[in-house]
């Protein structure tokens, strides 16, 4: 079988599964719970990282950048200055070029302003950013992030933070039958059947924070999630059988006694 291969740009990402660093209770469980779920590329929220007090840990201190992929997110930027002028530090912090970029719209929903969003895109894309772009599960929106070039089209399931699960499979699946970058579930996700069934629709991964480092016990979560993003796709690339509105028999008819 033709090897399976993610990639976001021209970078080989060997795991489906990316994970987020914040709302654990310590660096330590969030460096366990990445372990465990098997995650090469984290997000990080450059707006909450601590570059001031050197008496404090650091997240690079329990997670070695040379090994996972730190992949920088704007997190709390409510629109395009906030969020360039953040991935800029980014990349004079630790040279990062994959970025994710995240424009949010309403302090409630923490829905993105697609407006802001599809603006920001075009400027990184342009000062050679590859950029992976949270946005609305709208196909036209999606498509528009693409046409301007974005690396990684992420869609939400359902609002940022809520374990809800995918709310609108059928944009989800529009977007993925569009898309010649990949899609990668974002936000929403609640638990670890919700990413099997990401994974099955044929999502090319899917970004998980709240429902591991909220979960009783975080670092069991984190190995749940490996296998379901792994039992997903492998349900995927296997092909569900047909659908059918009534039974059929499992027993040959031929050859009854």
């Amino acid at each position: 079988m033709k090897k399976d291969i993610f990639k976001i740009g021209n970078k080989i990402i060997n795991s489906r599964l990316i994970v987020g660093t914040g709302k654990y209770k310590s660096f330590l469980e969030t460096a366990k719970a990445v372990k465990a779920s098997g995650a090469d590329m984290v997000t990080v929220a450059v707006r909450r990282i601590n570059i001031i007090d050197k008496k404090k840990p650091i997240l690079s201190d329990y997670l070695n950048p040379k090994k996972i992929i730190f992949l920088p997110n704007t997190a709390g930027c409510y629109n395009s200055d906030e969020a360039l002028r953040t991935l800029r530090l980014a990349r004079e912090m630790g040279g990062w070029k994959i970025v994710k970029l995240e424009v949010l719209g309403n302090k409630k929903t923490l829905y993105p302003n697609m407006i802001e969003t599809i603006k920001s895109t075009k400027v990184l894309v342009r000062e050679g950013f590859k950029v992976m772009v949270y946005c609305t599960d709208d196909p036209i929106l999606a498509k528009k992030l693409e046409d301007n070039g974005a690396a990684a089209i992420m869609p939400l399931a359902s609002p940022i933070g809520s374990g809800l699960g995918i709310q609108n499979k059928l944009n989800i699946s529009l977007i993925i039958k569009q898309s010649k970058v990949p899609v990668i579930i974002d936000a929403g996700i609640g638990t670890a059947s919700d990413a099997t069934v990401a994974m099955e629709m044929g999502c090319d991964a899917v970004l998980v924070n709240s429902a591991i480092a909220n979960s009783k016990k975080p670092i069991l979560m984190a190995e749940a999630f490996k296998s379901a993003v792994i039992s997903g796709r492998q349900s995927f690339l296997a092909g569900r059988m047909k659908k059918n509105l009534l039974a059929s028999p499992s027993s040959p008819k031929k050859g009854l006694i």
